[in-house]
């Protein structure tokens, strides 16, 4: 690879950490990691772009395969922003290392993995397949349904011997019938799911900037809990992992339960009006709680 990008990270990040997420899975289809580079394929600008993103005494060093870098600096700014949102890089997590340094079922958690970030999903559709293919499955089958459907429906990029996947465009998937995703072994009832936000996406309904604008977390819930076979986790899910918000707290989360129950030391796990009450000192903060509390578990 050549072309370095350096992206300038703040004094509380650590790539280490991010990395050791990144790797949770050996069937994650979208990125490869190896030897401490986390390479994926992008479409910028109508183009293939192909580029490695690891560790700097900076930040994150950004380098291009050769061939497969931006065409001008209008591209390289959009490859470092998605950097950018990917790891959280522009949070101030100060005020959330203080909290978390003063509370029983975080402080654990906040000093094992420091410098961890929310990793996110900076594309829409994607975070919206990801999610609705989740729903009241394990993980490790929902890795399974999501390769199937990108090696189905994504754009493959081949370089250097190997093959690079593009998340496949919504308005690809909005015309297709639910009967072709079940082929994938994907339910009935979230092929439909997955066809439907394909649809208000391509149709410009649903953008992430329309939802951003919303500017209230409540608000941007509700809007999504208007979608059919988006509920409360989902929209949370979505809020954290693709909008940003801080404060997203999927309340519901198996996992989330499973590390309050080891992280407060209880012999079963928390009711729900219990989840609800360990968060209540992390207001503002419950998306960085439960990201850190998720990572205990791995």
């Amino acid at each position: 690879m050549a072309e370095q990008l350096v992206i300038p990270a703040p004094g509380d990040f650590s790539f280490p950490e991010c990395l050791a997420y990144l790797m949770r899975s050996a069937d994650e289809c979208m990125f490869r990691v190896e030897d401490g580079v986390v390479t994926r394929a992008l479409e910028v600008e109508g183009e293939p772009v192909i580029f490695g993103m690891s560790d700097h005494p900076d930040g994150v060093a950004v380098r291009f395969l050769d061939g497969y870098r931006p065409a001008g600096q209008t591209g390289m700014d959009k490859v470092a922003g998605y950097v950018r949102d990917w790891l959280d890089l522009d949070r101030d997590l100060r005020p959330f290392y203080e909290l978390g340094e003063g509370d029983p079922i975080l402080r654990e958690a906040v000093r094992e993995h420091r410098g961890l970030r929310v990793v996110g999903i900076p594309d829409l559709f994607e975070t919206f397949v990801w999610a609705i293919l989740g729903q009241q499955i394990t993980v490790a089958f929902a890795y399974v349904l999501k390769k199937r459907f990108v090696e189905t429906f994504g754009t493959a990029v081949e370089a250097g011997g190997r093959t690079y996947w593009i998340f496949p465009e919504a308005s690809k998937v909005a015309g297709l019938e639910p009967g072709v995703l079940r082929e994938l072994k994907i339910t009935g009832r979230k092929s439909e799911y997955i066809i439907g936000t394909a649809r208000l996406i391509a149709d410009g309904e649903l953008t992430k900037e329309g939802l951003l604008e919303l500017r209230d977390d409540k608000l941007i819930q509700k809007e999504l809990t208007d979608i059919r076979g988006i509920g409360p986790w989902t929209a949370n899910y979505l809020l954290m992992r693709c909008l940003r918000s801080p404060d997203a707290y999927p309340a519901a989360d198996v996992g989330l339960h499973n590390a309050l129950k080891l992280a407060a030391g209880m012999d079963r796990k928390p009711t729900l009006p219990e989840v609800e009450t360990f968060a209540e000192p992390w207001t503002g903060w419950r998306a960085y709680a439960t990201f850190y509390l998720w990572r205990l578990l791995h």
